[in-house]
Parts: C-alpha cells; sequence; structure tokens
C-alpha cells in the first residue's frame, strides 16, 4: 500500500503498544465487555475477566456506565485483526499473588469463617484469598464433621494442604491439623 492509502486503523493500532495505560470513554457495554475509545477512532475491548482483581466479570462490569471514563493498560494489539485488548484489573498487581507468598503448604493458618453451608465452610485466609473446607475435612472424629457447629465470624486453625496458583485455590482442612497434632 502507498502511504496515502493505508488503513486508518493500522496507523492509530500503531501508536500505541502493550503496556501501554490509556485514557478514553466507554462507548458501549456488552455482556463480555466495555468498548472504549481510542485515538482515531477505533475501539478497544476491555473483556468482562479483565475488569477486576476480586469480583467476578458479570458483577464488576455492572459498576459501569456508558460514557464513563476509563483508564486501562493495553495487553495486546492484533492489527490484522484489528483488535485492541485492554485490561482494568492489570493497573494494580494481582492481589491473591501477593498474598500467596504468605502462605505455604503444610503450615498452620487462622482463618476466619466466611459462610456455613450444608456440605462445609467457607474460611477466609487473608484479605483476598478464600478457601472451602469439605464436611469430611472439618475433624479426625465423623460425629464432629459437621458444619453447623460453625457460626460465620468463628476463627478457627487448620492446615494448608494444597496451593494451586495457577486456579487460585487453596485447600486447607482442621482434619489434617488434628491428625499432626495427635501423632
Amino acid at each position: 500500500m502507498k502511504p496515502c492509502e493505508e488503513n486508518p486503523w493500522e496507523l492509530s493500532a500503531g501508536k500505541v503498544k502493550p503496556g501501554d495505560v490509556i485514557d478514553g470513554e466507554i462507548r458501549n457495554i456488552t455482556d463480555f465487555g466495555l468498548f472504549v475509545g481510542l485515538e482515531g477512532d477505533i475501539d478497544g475491548l476491555v473483556h468482562h475477566s479483565d475488569l477486576s482483581w476480586n469480583e467476578p466479570g458479570e458483577v464488576a462490569i455492572k459498576n459501569y456506565k456508558k460514557g464513563d471514563r476509563l483508564q486501562a493498560k493495553i495487553l495486546s494489539v492484533d492489527v490484522e485483526k484489528e483488535r485492541i485488548s485492554l485490561g482494568v484489573k492489570q493497573l494494580k498487581n494481582d492481589p491473591f499473588e501477593s498474598e500467596l507468598s504468605q502462605l505455604k503448604k503444610g503450615a498452620t493458618v487462622t482463618c476466619t469463617v466466611a459462610e456455613v453451608r450444608a456440605d462445609g465452610i467457607v474460611v477466609k485466609l487473608t484479605d483476598h484469598i478464600q478457601s472451602f473446607i469439605k464436611k469430611n475435612d472439618l475433624a479426625r472424629e465423623r460425629q464432629e464433621q459437621r458444619p453447623d457447629r460453625f457460626a460465620v465470624g468463628d476463627r478457627i486453625d487448620a492446615k494448608i494442604t494444597t496451593i494451586e496458583s495457577d486456579t487460585r485455590k487453596i485447600g486447607v482442612s482442621i482434619k489434617a491439623l488434628e491428625a499432626d497434632e495427635h501423632k
């Protein structure tokens, strides 16, 4: 192509690169994300999974309105497909990753009961990390494996049994801690 015939999208997209932070107006909101206006009358997409570290995308997207100004980091630029991927959560460090460094497999952790369910309890390990303790991991003794003996707000000790950073899951067990103490 001659310079005068260049695609305006290519010219505009060529001005941005991954890692840049942009400021733009939300032009459209869909089920899967936000379209943000960039320089040169092109749009970038913030997929709903890139809105928040702490909330599911379907929840986080409700915090935005068409016409709002938004800062986002450019994640990728695909000139051939005319796509620019943006992320809002990438403007900050992942709190899960920074708090994960404080946790070690085999360690005892004091956690707070966040929810009591019929099949177990949800516990909060840190400000941003929760775990689920299955019913059969609530105690060594079978008759004590009752979620209803716990209440929201209770502080309990448990042993970290697994850490899966790729799936963002931490396994904890009161039963495993009691077994260690029994030895």
